[in-house]
């Protein structure tokens, strides 16, 4: 912990979107390094603040002395969880891949239920927000994918993620002929959740359990020559930083070394000559929302560059404001005023540019905007595909 590197300088607490719209929470200085000073494993975690953190990183994005408020609020908001009673939303969402997992298998059912009125009195009863709709479930996941492999001399092995697995596969199977048309052999590895969502409520225990999981299966694919490919950025935070950081994992340093964003991955293949894509024209103004888990991975925004490279294509980028949603955050009905004020203020900024559509890399970020402001949200491999005219195959 660099707790004491902290010079009380405020810079956090004037990037943290949650302090600006709920005065329930101390901020990250206060509830990070000022409080650190005085815990103790000896004394029960009583600071429940913490659970109000959204986990967006914009704090440590903004420290200029090299302090991780977040990540010490993410040690304690294990802490906590492991020393107090979990409500139902809390244990639901840490267990969101087996829900998922369930929701798909029953899709029709599930969705049915989901979008009822007594399914969302249900789930409000249970802790759960509702105040934009829920994904729908899909049937046939990225797991009933078939390989394409047409022995290319680059090879990846994509983690798409749950958000793409159960509730948009569609797009997982464009971004599979995406890489395919840029002469890249794709598999899908034997996967897991990243475990992210566990660890944001408060599991380390299942966090460390699905990543031991995925990490024992990306490392027999890394072995083998295989670049790893994730397209969510929460994901890829989570592979290249809490793998090796909070989670521990022993493979955690050479999956963080061997993995890439997808977008960041088609640049590295065209600098390097190996791809060199042909971009027809697609004539729109689109409004790309930066997400925060993005902006942590601090590897630039490559989507935007690549669609810096499309005629036609008229392209603004948004990364001052979080949606709000942060995953399962706002879908907490304790954090639902929170997440609804942070997501307008982001809906503001977009609706001014006048744009078509809202392109964002996070299928949060998308579900979040697109149900705030009624506008299609698309991922930036939509627009790839689109401009390389690649469509996907029923």
């Amino acid at each position: 912990m660099k707790y004491e590197h902290c010079i009380r300088c405020t810079i956090c607490v004037e990037n943290c979107p949650v302090f600006r719209v709920n005065p329930e929470f101390p901020g990250p200085k206060q509830s990070g390094p000022d409080a650190q000073r005085f815990r103790s494993d000896r004394e029960r975690a009583e600071d429940g603040w913490v659970l109000l953190c959204s986990q967006c990183k914009r704090c440590e994005m903004a420290c200029p002395c090299g302090v991780e408020p977040a990540q010490i609020i993410l040690n304690e908001q294990q802490r906590y969880g492991k020393e107090h009673p979990q409500t139902p939303a809390h244990l639901l969402f840490a267990n969101n891949y087996y829900l998922s997992a369930l929701g798909s298998l029953t899709a029709p059912i599930a969705n049915m239920i989901a979008s009822s009125k007594m399914g969302k009195k249900a789930f409000r009863a249970m802790g759960i927000s509702t105040y934009i709709p829920f994904p729908k479930f899909h049937f046939r996941t990225m797991r009933r994918e078939k390989k394409i492999l047409n022995r290319k001399t680059r090879k990846v092995a994509f983690f798409y993620g749950c958000f793409i697995n159960f509730y948009r596969p569609d797009i997982g199977r464009k971004i599979v002929r995406l890489l395919s048309a840029l002469n890249v052999d794709v598999v899908l590895p034997p996967q897991w959740c990243c475990g992210l969502p566990a660890l944001g409520n408060g599991n380390i225990a299942l966090a460390k359990h699905f990543a031991q999981k995925n990490a024992s299966s990306l490392s027999n694919y890394i072995d083998a020559g295989y670049d790893i490919v994730y397209t969510c950025t929460s994901c890829g935070l989570c592979l290249m930083h809490d793998y090796p950081g909070i989670l521990k994992i022993p493979q955690g340093k050479k999956i963080a070394e061997s993995s890439y964003d997808v977008h960041e991955y088609i640049i590295k293949l065209i600098n390097e000559g190996y791809a060199k894509p042909v971009f027809g024209e697609v004539p729109r103004k689109i409004a790309y929302h930066i997400p925060c888990h993005l902006r942590a991975l601090e590897i630039g925004y490559p989507a935007a560059k690549l669609m810096a490279a499309i005629p036609g294509l008229e392209c603004e980028i948004l990364d001052d404001a979080c949606c709000g949603l942060s995953g399962s955050y706002g879908f907490k009905k304790e954090n639902e005023l929170t997440a609804i004020q942070m997501g307008n203020r982001a809906v503001s900024l977009i609706k001014k540019t006048k744009a078509e559509n809202i392109v964002a890399d996070c299928g949060s970020c998308r579900m979040q905007l697109s149900g705030l402001s009624g506008m299609t949200a698309l991922d930036p491999a939509e627009i790839l595909c689109e401009a390389l005219d690649i469509k996907d195959q029923k």
